[in-house]
């Protein structure tokens, strides 16, 4: 029974009911000491987290666009934002991309052509391929790799994308790595659990990083596990 002389608490987890006796929970101590979160979901990463934010999808740097300009065809065609976040049209010259939702570059675009160049300019940006905006899954998955984040990426999307988990994956040992405010963060879930409906299929954001079935992963939560051993959600911890 944990209690406050201990030092430390554990996060609410659902079922799992836990006290605390300090504000910032911890565990262990030392280089080793992790902070339990009172959440069953790793938070979304906030901007500063990333350079472009994942839903609604912001436009990175070297990612491939398709660009239409209705009835001036001169104009449409496919593009890439440089390394700068800049991208170079004919007419417009360059004008700034990165950060921008596919709807906000194309007001820009409609901005600069409007009068001189178009009267009432109807255009359509959309993604053909990003490098921007990536996660990377490793362990027992066939294709290991980086990934593109593309709308919606949850966690069963993202062991699909990767030909799914191999033969032997323990599936009951997936943990996700996120910076989430400056601060590494990291959840186990259970892909199993998440399939029976237990709890839901949690999102993937860009510069995620996904480990199926990795033991070496898994015992940053030993010491939670040793306490609480039969979790029925998604355990989060502070790194």
């Amino acid at each position: 029974m944990v209690n406050c002389a201990s030092g430390w608490r554990l996060g609410v987890l659902v079922s799992l009911a836990l006290t605390a006796c300090a504000n910032d929970p911890r565990l262990g101590e030392g280089k080793e000491t992790l902070a339990v979160t009172t959440t069953t979901q790793l938070p979304p990463p906030s901007g500063q987290d990333l350079m472009a934010a994942a839903t609604p999808y912001r436009i990175g740097p070297s990612d491939k666009l398709v660009i239409t300009v209705f009835g001036a065809p001169d104009l449409s065609g496919d593009f890439q934002v440089d390394a700068a976040g800049r991208l170079a049209m004919p007419l417009i010259g360059q004008i700034d991309a990165a950060g921008a939702t596919p709807k906000e570059l194309s007001d820009a675009i409609a901005a600069r052509l409007r009068g001189n160049y178009v009267k009432n300019p109807q255009i359509t940006v959309n993604l053909k391929e990003s490098t921007s905006q990536r996660f990377t899954i490793d362990g027992q998955v066939v294709e290991p790799g980086s990934y593109p984040v593309l709308g919606n990426m949850s966690l069963m999307r993202a062991v699909a994308g990767a030909k799914g988990a191999s033969e032997y994956a323990r599936l009951d040992d997936v943990v996700v790595f996120r910076t989430v405010g400056g601060k590494q963060m990291a959840a186990l879930y259970n892909l199993g659990a998440i399939r029976r409906g237990v709890y839901s299929d949690p999102q993937i954001y860009p510069n995620d990083i996904v480990i199926v079935g990795d033991s070496k992963a898994r015992r940053l939560f030993q010491k939670v596990l040793d306490v609480a051993p039969a979790l029925a959600t998604p355990l989060v911890i502070a790194l």
